[in-house]
């Protein structure tokens, strides 16, 4: 597994995956949001201190990736919903089914509204050596993640590291790799399913 393969080469540095949200931005998830985690900042709750400050209400920046998470079923649609797919590529197509999220960076351009149709596409921008960690041995990824609204506008980037890897003991088969990975998609959908995508934020 110390190759890494010219289709994962290949994504290096491409626009993919473009899509827009399900659903507009809207208060309810925002009140709903603040209120799970207790956020009491009237920007978010006081229209007139949203008026003063943002010119009227927005969403808080942290939320951005809400707006473009799939529902698990939407009706119309094959197979399940899910997002930075870019990722769960990776841990197919490296055969390493275990992943965790080490870093989460992001730049705010543009306050999110009520009623923007969030659009986004993912770039892979780097995918390490072999690396051995407490967790196991796998590769680091770099994703970055560009928002958009309905005009044009950039609202974030966000630029995310993964770590995908093999715990000890259960290293994928080379051959699993140059299969493009069969038996660590299987393991992956299984893990999904159970868990609802425990390991992407």
């Amino acid at each position: 597994m110390s190759e890494i393969p010219a289709e994962v080469t290949g994504w290096i540095g491409q626009k993919r995956y473009p899509e827009e949200s399900e659903f507009d931005v809207e208060r309810g998830y925002v009140l709903t949001a603040c209120s799970s985690v207790e956020n009491g900042n009237p920007l978010y709750w006081d229209e007139k201190v949203a008026r003063e400050l943002t010119g009227g209400w927005v969403a808080p920046p942290s939320m951005i990736s809400v707006w473009c998470r799939p529902h698990l079923y939407s009706p119309g649609r094959e197979g399940e919903g899910l997002a930075l797919k870019v990722h769960f590529d990776l841990k197919q197509k490296l055969g390493l089914p275990e992943a965790i999220m080490s870093e989460d960076e992001l730049v705010f351009h543009a306050p999110v509204r009520p009623g923007d149709r969030v659009r986004s596409y993912q770039i892979l921008r780097a995918v390490s050596d072999l690396k051995t960690t407490k967790l196991g041995r796998g590769r680091f990824w770099t994703i970055e993640v560009f928002y958009e609204n309905q005009k044009g506008e950039l609202l974030v980037e966000e630029r995310i590291t993964g770590f995908g890897y093999n715990r000890p003991g259960g290293e994928a088969e080379p051959s699993a790799v140059r299969q493009g990975g069969e038996a660590a998609a299987q393991r992956g959908e299984a893990e999904r399913s159970a868990s609802g995508r425990r390991d992407a934020k």
